[in-house]
């Protein structure tokens, strides 16, 4: 018979996989499972195609924006329900286990960072908001946040936004797509280290100062 903590566990892992799955991207492409893809679930309302631009055609200005910020809100609101369900089911007492060793050492923030990290690949907006209830929640400290947000602010969303801004030059690049990506999340990775060492030296010097 499984205690409490073991079935805890077990739902941790479990539901940590499963979001890991869905906000990744990976399911996007398979017909019969794109149903769990976050991307999917959120839709296509709003986003401009050759037919429908609910925007408006050649759209700008307040009016805009207004509407581009409203388009942001069923991405914020889903990912903080799935956040919150995971989170009761020991989700980021598992991320922190699967992550510390690799995010640790990479940018000296928690594992618990885990799921933002993941999603930021694909989604700035989600990535945002799960950082901010990381830090709300106390599972990452204020220093620990500006770290990871100078990760997530370069090249942010670098997977969507780099195939999908990025797709008219795709054709006249020197390097294929994976090596771009690549390239930028290297650059992402030594941007966030950058702010790790001015916030430890601020830090000796605090201390020094004292």
């Amino acid at each position: 018979m499984l205690t409490a903590e073991q079935k805890k566990s077990i739902t941790g892992w479990a539901s940590l996989f499963i979001l890991i799955i869905m906000f990744s991207g990976l399911l996007k492409d398979f017909e019969t499972l794109k149903a769990f893809d976050f991307s999917y679930l959120l839709g296509k309302f709003g986003i401009i195609t050759n037919k429908i631009n609910f925007t408006g055609k050649g759209g700008e200005g307040t009016r805009e924006g207004f509407l581009i910020a409203l388009t942001l809100a069923p991405s914020l609101m889903l990912s903080s329900g799935l956040i919150t369900v995971a989170q009761e089911l020991g989700a980021l007492e598992a991320a922190s286990k699967f992550f510390s060793p690799i995010l640790r050492p990479l940018m000296g923030i928690p594992g618990s960072s885990g799921l933002a990290f993941v999603s930021s690949f694909t989604s700035s907006d989600v990535g945002a908001i799960m950082t901010r209830e990381l830090h709300d929640d106390n599972y990452i400290t204020e220093e620990e946040r500006a770290i990871f947000v100078a990760y997530q602010y370069a090249s942010s969303g670098v997977v969507t936004n780099t195939i999908s801004a990025g797709g008219p030059l795709l054709g006249i690049s020197l390097l294929p797509l994976g090596g771009i990506i690549m390239i930028q999340f290297i650059m992402k990775i030594i941007g966030a280290n950058l702010v790790r060492v001015i916030i430890k030296k601020r830090n000796l010097n605090i201390q020094y100062e004292v």
